[in-house]
């Protein structure tokens, strides 16, 4: 399941191109590739947040209960699951109108491996650093944009001039699917688990 996450990084193209050489059954079978990938930076950030503290600066550092931190991670990994699973499902049912074959559970694998660096990215939650972590996130945003530009048309052999039609399609989806992520945040921290600092 790594050897994925580390050819994505390394060498994309050729695995993107190794993953559209499997079988569908066994491009199935990675479906727990983003279920256990999630977990990294949920859990990451429950340390960083509950031992090391946030800094803004040179501040004070802030630190969360471990069980308000506990239940933010929970929420932020179920987030992480939900943002997949639709981006997925939007790629499966785009694909019929590009002309490629797909299903629900081969649209969610395909968006799990687009947010490879996303989910890697996550693990530096354990130093929470402000500035770290936006220069993290923008790169590991990027990277995704890219994984997802070359991906598609690999994995739904498609040429490039629709394929870039096709992803553009998905990211369109994605950036929606950011949005209603951060309003989901805001509302679940202020009805359902409000953040609780020592």
């Amino acid at each position: 399941m790594l050897n994925h996450a580390f050819g994505l990084l390394v060498h994309p193209r050729q695995q993107w191109q190794a993953l559209h050489d499997l079988s569908d059954d066994s491009l199935k079978r990675n479906s727990p590739y983003t279920i256990v990938l999630a977990l990294l930076p949920a859990l990451a950030w429950y340390i960083g947040s509950t031992e090391f503290g946030w800094r803004i600066g040179q501040g004070e550092a802030t630190y969360m209960t471990e069980h308000s931190a506990l239940s933010l991670m929970g929420g932020f990994y179920f987030a992480l699951l939900l943002a997949v699973t639709v981006i997925g499902y939007f790629i499966h049912w785009m694909s019929k109108t590009y002309g490629v074959k797909s299903d629900p559970l081969k649209g969610f694998v395909v968006a799990g491996f687009i947010a490879t660096p996303i989910y890697l990215v996550g693990i530096a939650g354990i130093y929470p650093q402000v500035w770290l972590h936006v220069l993290l996130v923008l790169a590991a945003l990027s990277y995704a944009v890219y994984l997802l530009f070359i991906g598609l048309p690999i994995m739904f052999e498609m040429s490039e001039e629709r394929g870039f039609l096709f992803s553009s399609a998905v990211m369109g989806v994605a950036m929606v699917v950011a949005v209603a992520m951060m309003a989901g945040t805001v509302l679940f921290w202020d009805l359902v688990s409000p953040p609780v600092f020592l």
